[in-house]
């Protein structure tokens, strides 16, 4: 198992390498976003934001790890996962608001003490310390994924006056020292964890030296901002769901949504249990899945800039690709005839998925979601997302579903079967919509969000 790991993450790299070159040749304009006041300001950015997520990062490989190895049973875990959830989605919400009220670079700063001692916590074995570190480290993940965007942003249109085209080329290299980093994390946690043996609880020590450096770049180079208009939570909503219930095509949209993101949840909370007994090096697996998204993104670029498939068709491939998976882990994760190797390999080809799926479904947003609906819109998406995943995992406390991961996976091919049937509906809805025929820009791509 261990060879195995280390030579499909070694695969998994030169892949990605070889996509990205393919995806960086076809840009077409190499000279855009190089004012050299643009580049200082980016950099200031970068400083503090790559830092925080690589804080972020660490905390993904060793979760499960570390609540297994302070004695508590799947069940137990599984509502510490689903509380972190929930918290991420419910009072995510309510991020921007609070940005509007007591600023952005105020809420930054928010984010790496809040996060900080979530990771302070996690030396607790207490279970009510644990559960309350997970709601503390969900509220600074929604912090972390809006509020430094939205800083930037504002900084970019308002002090800097820089064109609003550049704000892409900022969020596209944003986005690929994410997957970077994400990698990154999971070599060292790796090497803390195991190499160094310090157990599973140090890599969540290592982030908090990495918030800290943030927290002093955010408070001693950045200015404050505020949003020039209040967002209108009950109006907003209210046109976001009229919106939704009104336009099929967003309503099949948001249904694959849900389903398909629902079921990265749960495969996020299982991949440690069916994996564990193989007895592999975590961190290593976490990096092998974290290229596998990149190797997804990377072909979307190419495929996508080629024009031989539109991202809609590119969106329906990643969903048949996730039900190939869920069907071979059903098979691998029999009781009497378990096979970590194949497991492995089945989720690996998943994580694959779920990187050509982030940035068709970004691609299939923006065109379809007017942007003065959009924030109302995907925050309804939320709901069902957080449901169905906290449904399920809570399932795990029934007799006829503990220890047998194999019934979960068996739920989540009948959700991604669904999500099938929507995207065909989706793609009879809009085969002449003018909106979708458009390329799909090198630029455009949805970050990889840390949800552990």
């Amino acid at each position: 198992m261990i060879a195995i790991t280390y030579i499909t993450f070694f695969v998994m790299l030169c892949l990605c390498g070889g996509f990205q070159f393919l995806a960086y040749q076809r840009r077409k304009d190499f000279s855009e976003g190089n004012n050299p006041q643009f580049l200082k300001f980016q950099r200031g950015y970068f400083a503090a934001y790559l830092m925080a997520v690589f804080a972020d990062w660490l905390q993904g490989p060793y979760l499960y790890k570390l609540y297994s190895y302070y004695g508590y049973q799947e069940a137990q875990i599984a509502t510490l996962y689903a509380v972190g959830f929930a918290s991420t989605i419910i009072l995510g919400t309510w991020t921007p608001i609070a940005a509007d009220q007591f600023g952005r670079k105020k809420l930054c700063l928010l984010f790496t003490v809040l996060y900080s001692v979530s990771c302070l916590m996690k030396l607790s074995t207490s279970y009510g310390i644990l559960l309350i570190g997970r709601v503390i480290g969900g509220i600074a993940t929604s912090v972390l994924f809006s509020a430094f965007e939205a800083w930037y942003i504002h900084e970019h249109l308002e002090t800097h006056d820089f064109p609003k085209e550049w704000i892409s080329v900022t969020f596209a290299k944003a986005s690929s020292w994410n997957g970077v980093l994400a990698v990154l994390a999971g070599v060292s946690s790796n090497l803390v964890s195991e190499g160094f043996g310090m157990g599973p609880v140090a890599p969540y020590m290592l982030a908090i030296p990495f918030l800290i450096f943030s927290g002093i770049i955010v408070s001693t180079h950045w200015t404050e901002n505020y949003s020039g208009n209040k967002i209108k939570f009950k109006k907003l909503c209210g046109e976001g769901f009229k919106m939704i219930v009104t336009k099929e095509e967003i309503f099949m949209l948001g249904a694959i949504e849900a389903l398909f993101e629902s079921v990265i949840y749960i495969v996020i909370f299982l991949w440690t249990p069916i994996l564990q007994t193989g007895n592999p090096s975590l961190g290593i697996v976490f990096s092998s899945f974290m290229a596998s998204i990149l190797v997804g993104q990377g072909f979307f670029n190419v495929v996508s800039t080629s024009r031989r498939f539109q991202p809609s068709v590119l969106l329906m491939l990643s969903i048949v690709m996730a039900v190939i998976a869920n069907v071979i882990l059903i098979i691998s994760t029999h009781p009497e005839k378990r096979d970590e190797s194949l497991s492995f390999s089945a989720l690996t080809l998943f994580e694959v998925a779920v990187g050509i799926y982030f940035p068709a479904m970004g691609y299939l947003r923006s065109r379809i979601i007017p942007d003065t609906h959009r924030w109302g819109v995907i925050n309804w998406f939320r709901v069902p997302i957080n449901l169905i995943a906290c449904v399920i995992l809570m399932l795990l406390h029934e007799d006829v579903f503990q220890h047998g991961n194999r019934m979960i996976f068996v739920l989540c091919l009948l959700l991604l079967l669904l999500a099938v049937a929507s995207g065909g509906r989706f793609l009879k809805v809009t085969k002449d919509d003018e909106r979708l025929k458009q390329e799909a820009a090198w630029l455009e791509s949805d970050h990889i969000h840390n949800i552990f």
